[in-house]
């Protein structure tokens, strides 16, 4: 796999604080759906103001619960689980498995097996300070509007048309950022926030390239794991997007797996969002090709789904350069950029481990050996027997059997 990155150095020695970005806080806080939840759209044409495509990329980016003393040991998987019982099925049903929840998955099984019958990972400093700057990246180019949802249909019909609203601001001004993608890959249901997307320098390359900003909170590179880590995030938003274009979206499975009525009213926010949207058309001129924006009725959630493939239809797929951008926390100083080459059979290897796991196929594996730095930094390293026998104690039994998702 073809990587460069802007440091020479070797940082690999150096222990690095396991920092997630805002895209989990974001998935999380979408799916505790109350019918009182505000959520937010449209994209302002701020984005103008800012220079597309700088030296960014050169093609020359539940209620948490505690530990209790209670627990028995944690059983195997030594037979395979009908999808049933799987993690999948059990905390995964009505939202789909999101891209977060496959980069956590490879960053360690065992804890992501924790996170899931424990409870999520806490919030430290370190992530409060990516989560606010990414807010602030957001609001460089996006207007957000509060938006009261009724109903599932609701909420998922707002997902589609931020979409429609971010691509829109895409093919017209260059860039967009948090954007939101809904697909179906390797026969699951995945979502995803795409951190950045811009469209390149050169007049010849219509192809969107695919971003992600990472805060630092030392001034330094992050070893390989979590450049590896960085890297599936990335490959899983290109592979998303690129199905989309393709308009592989399987519209009725979609309403089907998540139990939804597609004659569903939208609530009057929707439909006035929907109308103020549009999606793009792409006409040939004696100059070429332009778009133009036909403006929506939107009604039902079949047609926020019907727009939503069509404005995928008018989407080149993703460029095949994806680039990483490390910053400092302290002053946003660009520490440096890793770009690498998407790697489809690397990507897919990793998929298929990752969704044995979500599949009840496989049980939780630890992380590996060299990589035990990670126990550390993690929440639940007193009842993980990988770190607590290598400091040469007893794991405390316990048993999560009863747990439910």
């Amino acid at each position: 796999m073809a990587e460069t990155s802007s440091t020479e150095e070797d940082h690999n020695h150096i222990p690095i604080e396991i920092i997630s970005d805002d895209e989990m806080a974001l998935i999380e806080a979408a799916f505790a759906f109350a019918s009182t939840r505000t959520f937010s759209s449209l994209r302002s044409s701020s984005s103008s103001k800012l220079p597309l495509c700088t030296n960014a990329l050169s093609i020359t980016p539940l209620s948490k619960r505690k530990l209790s003393s209670d627990i028995e040991d944690l059983p195997t998987c030594k037979k395979k689980h009908t999808l049933s019982d799987s993690f999948l099925h059990r905390f995964r049903n009505k939202r789909g498995l999101s891209v977060t929840d496959l980069t956590s998955t490879e960053w360690c099984p065992k804890q992501m097996e924790f996170s899931l019958l424990l409870g999520g990972r806490k919030v430290n400093e370190a992530m409060r300070a990516g989560i606010a700057r990414h807010a602030k990246l957001e609001q460089e180019v996006i207007q957000r509007v509060e938006v009261k949802v009724k109903s599932q249909e609701d909420y998922w019909a707002l997902k589609f048309l931020n979409f429609i609203a971010g691509a829109n601001q895409l093919l017209f001004e260059g860039l967009t950022r948090e954007l939101p993608v809904i697909g179906f890959a390797e026969d699951i249901w995945m979502v995803g926030v795409i951190d950045e997307i811009r469209m390149p320098l050169t007049e010849n390359d219509h192809n969107p390239i695919l971003i992600d900003t990472k805060t630092r909170s030392r001034d330094t590179l992050p070893a390989e794991p979590q450049r590896r880590n960085g890297r599936l995030q990335l490959m899983c938003y290109k592979y998303l997007w690129d199905n989309l274009v393709a308009d592989d979206f399987p519209s009725e499975k979609f309403f089907t797996y998540f139990g939804l009525n597609p004659q569903n009213n939208l609530c009057e926010d929707l439909k006035v969002i929907g109308a103020d949207s549009g999606f793009s058309a792409s006409v040939s001129t004696g100059y070429g090709v332009a778009y133009i924006v036909l403006f929506l009725t939107v009604m039902t959630l079949d047609d926020a789904v019907r727009y939503y493939r069509n404005t995928c239809r008018m989407l080149a797929p993703a460029h095949d350069q994806l680039l990483l951008r490390y910053e400092y926390q302290k002053d946003h100083s660009l520490l440096g950029e890793v770009k690498f080459a998407y790697d489809r059979d690397w990507l897919k290897n990793q998929l298929r481990s990752c969704l044995e796991f979500w599949l009840g196929e496989q049980e939780a594996t630890y992380t590996p050996e060299e990589e035990r730095w990670k126990c550390q930094y993690c929440q639940f390293a007193r009842v993980c027997p990988a770190y607590t026998n290598s400091k040469g104690t007893e794991s405390p039994k316990r048993n999560y059997s009863n747990i439910k998702g």
